[in-house]
């Protein structure tokens, strides 16, 4: 059994089961309810806390996450997730003084001199369910908004992320008292229990089959859920488009964590005819960055046996109908005891692949060519709207075009996977691909509630239209506010 260490008490070991996550939950409403509004200089405070623990444990973190990976690139933590979470938390304290004044909202003639206006009030307590594919950025990213609201927050981290989630649980356990921040390590019933809680708010971030368990798992106390799922996120590029150029950013893309990425390129439309041109450039910038691929530290593995095997599968299945493989891996490197996977195209692709139907979550991009764009706006509406949608072409009218005329969680212009990292940019999908955001302005919002207010004076306007209906100045408001 995982255990949970009291803030106060590093002896003091508790034994993790349904009772006691809901034990937690209650002790953290309570705390919350002692405090239910917290100043803006104790946000500042407690952003500044997490900000100091992360710069403190960053290679601890890098170290863990590549332990549970077999091989993490470092610098694919440092830059992808710690310091993203780094610059989130600077961003936040920059901006929510601001956030947080009450909005003035306006009031309608009949009611005045009423004042109206909304007051940002935190939620409670949020609960934080995060995978394993960037376990610091997906669980201290929701953190900091939650935080930065006012909210307390109950983290769950993946039971892939075996190492990380007991470094985290000490780390947090370091700064905050559990009341406020507390970290839940474990799978199977742990994680069921976790969902089930009546928190104030769910974060869930992972499949979309697993977001349909914990939205219904919420929906038992009326939780309301931000679901940031994945799904298969196409590319376009358009005929007139340097394809070196649209080679180098996709790769930049697709293998970044080995293309463990909900929001990596999916599947790549080329215009017909121009397959193996991107082919070669595509093959010569994966070479530059990852000229070796089994002792190269920098080339991230599959997570664990179970993804690896998943995605041999798609491969297999598609060898078999008749798709042809492009392995990039060019010092020829026996990868077989590795768990580490090489960048790997395909082509001759027919929609009804495993791996056309499934999100691939790796470093394989099946390529197919098209007549027109639309054609491709044909195929991708026919399908579930994706977390992001990439177009290639530095014409800008025919990108608004596409952009108007397809839905997505985000619209990516001659860049792919960047704007995750864009801290004025709300984050979140849409349809399949999930509901609600995160980050910016947004996830402040997202995070608090949006509490309407109004106040008369004692000045009481309304009597003078209340009942009998016949006064003149009901004829008065017939006449000039009801008028046909």
């Amino acid at each position: 059994m995982n255990n949970l260490t009291s803030h106060h008490s590093e002896s003091s070991i508790i034994t993790l089961n349904a009772q006691v996550l809901n034990d937690l939950l209650i002790e953290q409403k309570r705390a919350y309810n002692r405090l239910p509004n917290a100043s803006y200089a104790e946000r500042i405070k407690r952003l500044s806390t997490l900000q100091r623990i992360i710069i403190k444990y960053q290679d601890d973190f890098a170290t863990a996450i590549n332990q549970d990976y077999g091989n993490r690139a470092i610098g694919e933590t440092k830059i992808g997730e710690v310091l993203t979470c780094l610059e989130q938390i600077q961003y936040y304290k920059k901006n929510i003084k601001q956030w947080m004044k009450p909005s003035k909202r306006h009031i309608a003639l009949i009611h005045q001199p009423a004042k109206a206006w909304v007051e940002y009030q935190p939620l409670g307590v949020i609960g934080i369910i995060a995978p394993w594919n960037y376990p610091l950025l997906l669980s201290v990213g929701p953190l900091i908004c939650a935080l930065a609201a006012g909210n307390h927050a109950m983290l769950k981290i993946s039971s892939a992320s075996y190492n990380f989630g007991k470094l985290l649980e000490k780390a947090l356990a370091e700064a905050f008292p559990k009341e406020l921040v507390c970290v839940i390590n474990g799978g199977g019933t742990i994680s069921d229990a976790f969902s089930h809680l009546a928190f104030d708010k769910i974060v869930f971030t992972g499949s979309t089959s697993v977001g349909k368990v914990i939205m219904r798992a919420a929906s038992d106390h009326l939780v309301p859920v931000i679901l940031e799922l994945g799904g298969k996120s196409p590319a376009i590029i358009h005929q007139s488009m340097s394809l070196q150029d649209a080679a180098q950013r996709i790769v930049a893309g697709k293998l970044w964590n080995a293309g463990q990425t909900c929001v990596a390129p999916d599947y790549l439309f080329l215009p017909r005819g121009q397959s193996a041109e991107f082919i070669q450039h595509y093959k010569k910038y994966v070479k530059a960055l990852y000229p070796s691929l089994k002792d190269n530290q920098d080339y991230t593995s599959i997570i664990n046996d179970k993804q690896y095997l998943r995605l041999q599968h798609y491969l297999e299945d598609a060898q078999k109908n008749g798709a042809q493989i492009i392995e990039i891996n060019h010092d020829n490197s026996d990868l077989s005891t590795t768990r580490k996977i090489a960048p790997t195209l395909l082509t001759h692709v027919s929609s009804d692949l495993q791996i056309m139907q499934n999100e691939i979550f790796g470093p394989i991009l099946p390529l197919l060519e098209y007549d027109t764009i639309d054609d491709v706006i044909e195929f991708i509406n026919a399908r579930p709207r994706p977390l992001a949608l990439y177009y290639f072409d530095y014409n800008k009218d025919r990108a608004n075009y596409v952009a108007s005329h397809t839905h997505s969680g985000h619209f990516g212009h001659n860049q792919v996977l960047t704007h995750v990292a864009q801290d004025d940019l709300p984050f979140g999908g849409v349809g399949a691909s999930g509901m609600g955001k995160y980050h910016g302005p947004e996830g402040f919002v997202s995070f608090s509630h949006e509490r309407s207010m109004m106040s008369n004076p004692r000045f009481y306007s309304l009597k003078y239209i209340l009942p009998p209906f016949n006064k003149s100045i009901h004829n008065f408001l017939y006449k000039t506010l009801l008028k046909k």
